[in-house]
């Protein structure tokens, strides 16, 4: 799945970020198959179910029959065609969700070999402030964080310096 780029940085902020507003005690419904993310939260002792790799633009049963305090939503929402949708179906009070940024000095990400490894959308930060806003959801709290890589070059020098991730938490209005 990372192609031997586990992305530790990201997991490490995300997991901090989490234990500061999710109580262990509260269950979780992770929107996106079960993945390494998932089994780090379950080991912390999170009560955490994923979705089952249906097309969230077009199947929300999942996620309309959960009785889940709280869904994530790490890096899923770029995949989606129309996230405002299930954003606006999610009946649990709080939700924790990740984007890539769109960055200025690269195209949109897509695999040219699985077709669901592909973003639709690259949102900044306030597009994707508005869509959580639009389907009534209030920012709590977020984060930022660069992503940068070993590699040389200007883009990966970039990279040192623009935000590449966003972080929520937020609560249903």
């Amino acid at each position: 799945m990372y192609e031997g780029k586990y992305p530790y940085k990201r997991y490490r902020i995300t997991l901090e970020f989490l234990k500061k507003h999710i109580s262990k005690d509260a269950s979780i419904l992770d929107l996106g198959v079960e993945n390494p993310f998932s089994e780090i939260l379950k080991s912390e002792g999170y009560a955490i179910q994923n979705t089952k790799g249906e097309d969230l633009d077009l199947n929300f049963k999942n996620v309309i029959d959960s009785q889940a305090e709280v869904i994530t939503a790490f890096e899923i929402f770029e995949h989606l065609v129309a996230p405002f949708n299930v954003l606006k179906t999610i009946k649990a009070d709080k939700l924790v969700a990740s984007i890539p940024m769109r960055l200025w000095f690269a195209s949109a990400y897509r695999s040219k070999t699985d077709p669901w490894d592909r973003h639709y959308h690259e949102f900044e930060d306030w597009q994707f402030d508005w869509l959580l806003e639009k389907a009534g959801w209030k920012i709590v709290d977020s984060i930022k964080w660069t992503n940068p890589t070993k590699k040389i070059g200007f883009r990966p020098l970039l990279r040192y310096f623009t935000n590449r991730y966003y972080l929520v938490y937020a609560e249903r209005v």
